[in-house]
């Protein structure tokens, strides 16, 4: 991994919390996400499976945890399974983690081969009475494709048909939109480097250049400073395509007067961040795209406001809605007489801003968290509003992650640029 080692504390804090949410007598199992082919004889680059590696800090394929915490023999309470490596693995692949490595990064005592995996398994499935079984359960996942996790839960429910299943979705959704202080930092860390990229962008940004190439530079600053690279396909939309909100084609001419929306963050130790600003391809902003963007502005800062322990979603929507109503007046889009006669339940304002305000944020982009209960103290959420005028080919979007805290919240992304005329001075640098 290119990321520096993180302190297992982490993780076995985390086990200690999860298993505290077991039910007497349970035996949960978490896997790792596979390798996806390509075609041929290709492969995709890996990313782990973000609920096993919040339990035990592993970043390799064919990975299995096992927690068993009323196992009689102590051993078994906690116990890692790996792949076994080899000379020829090490040759074609790389050398994979020992034993004693393994233990060293998770905190695990009990490291194992897979190979061993049935016979263990088998021998702690006649003890147990109820199994914790993993699964994806984000409320925004469309799952087309079978996870390893999947295949073992029939599996395993074809092998035990007997026993009591449980969800283990409910408890690392609770527990994982807690962050811990190592977690947080390790997810500064990503906005830190994600900083440094729109701060080299900036420079080069001019017309004439090509999305891509703004792209590539994103990728190398990202890159050298120990990140995997972009937390998320990067979002790199001039003119028109400003106003489609998942543009990742990257690929036009950035044209003279063009307004530039980057959405484009780093990961780091598989912790996301994510940013969007909205930039001038010439370097200077129209009278119209400072006043659209200023309006946007004063919406993000509107609503970081209202990122506060106790609120909840339906009223920080409700409260974002209403800003935005009072902006689109402003900005002439709507008129206040048409927005009195509006049907509640389709403002006229989602025409301009048609998405959420914030999602969680973690160890995926969008995490895991339940949007029925109150903000609570160590929840990491975007801020993202935005205003897309297709008409005039104009979309604008400013984005941050704020930190909810017993005392209001932190942004974590103080440094990184937002204010128009901020931007304009480092884009009008002479070096």
């Amino acid at each position: 991994m290119k990321y520096l080692p993180i302190n297992p504390h982490l993780f076995i804090h985390n086990r200690k919390r999860f298993t505290k949410e077991l039910k007497p007598n349970s035996l949960a199992l978490f896997n790792s996400n596979d390798i996806m082919p390509t075609n041929a004889d290709g492969t995709m680059g890996f990313v782990q499976n973000s609920d096993l590696f919040y339990l035990s800090g592993i970043d390799q394929e064919e990975s299995i945890l096992l927690l068993y915490p009323d196992a009689v023999s102590k051993a078994m309470r906690e116990i890692l399974f790996l792949r076994e490596t080899n000379e020829r693995i090490a040759v074609w692949e790389g050398r994979k983690l020992t034993l004693e490595e393994a233990k060293k990064v998770s905190g695990i005592e009990e490291v194992r081969w897979l190979s061993e995996f049935n016979s263990v398994f088998r021998q702690l499935m006649l003890q147990c009475k109820r199994v914790y079984l993993n699964s994806n359960e984000h409320y925004r996942a469309e799952i087309q494709v079978e996870s390893r996790d999947s295949r073992f839960t029939k599996w395993c429910m074809s092998q035990y048909p007997i026993h009591r299943y449980e969800r283990s979705a409910p408890i690392m959704q609770k527990l994982r939109a807690i962050k811990q202080k190592e977690e947080v930092e390790l997810i500064k860390h990503a906005c830190d480097i994600t900083e440094k990229g729109f701060r080299r962008i900036l420079k080069m940004i001019k017309p004439g250049i090509r999305e891509y190439e703004i792209e590539a530079e994103l990728s190398h600053e990202f890159i050298r400073n120990r990140s995997r690279g972009f937390a998320y396909s990067p979002i790199i939309a001039s003119g028109i395509d400003s106003c489609v909100l998942h543009y990742v084609a990257n690929n036009k001419l950035c044209q003279k007067g063009d307004i530039l929306l980057l959405d484009v963050a780093a990961e780091y130790a598989n912790y996301a961040s994510d940013l969007t600003r909205t930039v001038p391809v010439s370097g200077r902003y129209s009278k119209r795209q400072k006043e659209v963007y200023n309006a946007v502005l004063r919406v993000f800062k509107g609503a970081r406001n209202h990122l506060v322990k106790g609120n909840t979603f339906e009223k920080y929507n409700a409260a974002i809605g209403k800003m935005m109503e009072e902006e689109m007046i402003r900005l002439r889009l709507l008129k206040a007489s048409d927005i009195k006669k509006q049907n509640p339940k389709a403002p006229l304002y989602k025409k301009y801003f048609m998405h959420g305000t914030s999602h969680f944020m973690g160890l995926d982009v969008h995490d895991v968290g339940s949007m029925q209960i109150p903000f609570e103290a160590g929840m990491v959420f975007t801020c993202e509003p935005g205003i897309y005028i297709a008409e005039e080919r104009l979309g604008v979007r400013i984005e941050n992650d704020i930190l909810i805290t017993e005392k209001g919240n932190v942004d974590l992304m103080p440094h990184i640029p937002i204010e128009a005329e901020e931007i304009e001075d480092l884009m009008n640098v002479k070096y």
